[in-house]
């Protein structure tokens, strides 16, 4: 039983991880498999422009495919990860990250997520406490005799 749940999730991984890398054409693909892998990581991490909700590698577009032979064409001239990305970034602004830096200019970006669910917590606390202290307390002996002449007059 455990050997056909092993195998059916290996079988998975094999479907998600074939899925994934489907966009990157095979005259794309680097010799060494070292240099591959270090673009198909950097190409993770970027923006398909045209598609905008897609890395380059599982985009079939054509900018997204200029966009992998770049990041090869930068591995083997020598570039580390870091200048690869780098060098995309001056040509394409920081849009091109999928996952944004985190800097003064993208503070807002980053805690916006945060600030939004304080503030329903903080808004959901006080309709709580406001129900709480709406709840009527019983009235006394006098408020209610007054009522009731109140009602007596009409």
């Amino acid at each position: 039983m455990a050997r056909r749940a092993l195998l059916a999730l290996l079988a998975l991984a094999l479907v998600v991880g074939a899925g994934a890398a489907q966009a990157v054409q095979p005259d794309e693909v680097m010799k060494d498999p070292g240099q591959e892998a270090r673009a198909r990581e950097i190409s993770a991490g970027l923006r398909c422009l045209v598609c905008q909700n897609q890395s380059i590698d599982d985009s079939d577009a054509p900018l997204a495919k200029d966009l992998r032979v770049l990041v090869r064409e930068r591995i083997q001239a020598g570039d580390t990860n870091r200048q690869v990305e780098d060098y995309v970034v001056s040509r394409y602004g920081e849009f091109v990250l999928l996952k944004p830096v985190f800097a003064l200019h993208t503070l807002l970006l980053w805690l916006t997520p945060g600030a939004v669910l304080l503030a329903g917590g903080l808004g959901i606390w006080r309709l709580a406490r406001r129900g709480r202290a709406r709840r009527a307390e019983a009235l006394s002996a006098a408020e209610q005799a007054e009522i009731a002449a109140l009602l007596r007059r009409d």
